[in-house]
């Protein structure tokens, strides 16, 4: 009985398989229509995909054209091709704006490039773009059922650049390139006004300056002390009870004593 039912399913799905061939090959667009959409709604993507790539030239302008086309980019959205998921979206938005589905669109669009954001230490362009996209969506639909979880998205991905550009100052301080981590510790200090990454920020511009003042030439290092002196003060001004007060302050001797021996020398 059980290889009866077998066999009966089997010779079912290869017809029907069969039939799904036979229509891939036909030049009934209306037919392809209907069960491109009856596969969709049962969320048979892939097999819905290929039909809907033939059929979308012909329904263009046509009445049928402004659901199936939300329905071929939710496809890929569906199947995780974001790229053209976020393209097709995009195209939605723009072809039909007074849809009841261009809201969606729109928040789709854009979270389709919120997940083609790489990991932090890759290449952060799709980051921005999909930053960019949110935030155009946050700021045209303010009262979106969808605004919380876009904020949400939004704050990810800042967090996401700021520690990019944290650990790229980091790596500069690492690989004793202090020129360059100052440099990069004061433009993140002043990019990122309210990262949890600050504090270290000013301690590692103070810590990068009084490395570059020891490792210079005799003739630059009093001006160079002086400047991460500058710097501690900085630091101590906002992060006076932070665990990194301890280090700082070691520090800072440090650059006094230098200092002091050289107004010593000097007179």
């Amino acid at each position: 009985m059980r290889t009866s039912l077998l066999f009966v399913f089997s010779a079912l799905l290869f017809t029907s398989c069969s039939e799904y061939q036979k229509l891939l090959k036909s030049d009934d667009a209306a037919r392809k229509y209907a069960v491109a959409d009856s596969l969709y709604e049962a969320g048979k993507y892939k097999k819905s995909l290929k039909l809907m790539e033939q059929i979308v030239p012909v329904y263009r302008g046509k009445p049928q054209a402004e659901s199936l086309m939300f329905k071929y980019a939710n496809t890929f959205y569906n199947l995780e091709d974001y790229y053209l998921a976020g393209y097709q979206f995009e195209r939605f938005e723009t072809t039909y704006p007074k849809s009841d589905s261009v809201e969606i669109a729109a928040y789709r669009s854009a979270k389709s490039y919120y997940e083609l954001s790489p990991r932090y230490s890759l290449d952060q362009e799709d980051t921005n773009i999909a930053l960019e996209k949110l935030q155009s969506y946050i700021n045209k639909y303010p009262n979106s059922d969808f605004r919380l979880e876009a904020n949400a998205l939004v704050k990810e991905l800042r967090e996401k650049l700021e520690k990019k550009d944290f650990e790229v100052a980091k790596q500069y301080l690492s690989i004793s390139d202090f020129k360059a981590a100052i440099g990069a510790f004061d433009n993140f200090i002043q990019d990122h006004p309210g990262s949890t990454y600050r504090k270290d920020a000013f301690f590692g511009r103070m810590n990068a300056a009084y490395k570059l003042a020891i490792n210079s030439v005799p003739s630059k290092v009093e001006d160079r002390l002086n400047t991460a002196m500058k710097y501690y003060q900085s630091f101590t001004k906002y992060y006076s009870d932070t665990s990194l007060k301890e280090d700082a302050d070691e520090i800072l001797q440090d650059i006094e004593k230098r200092l002091s021996q050289k107004e010593t020398a000097i007179n």
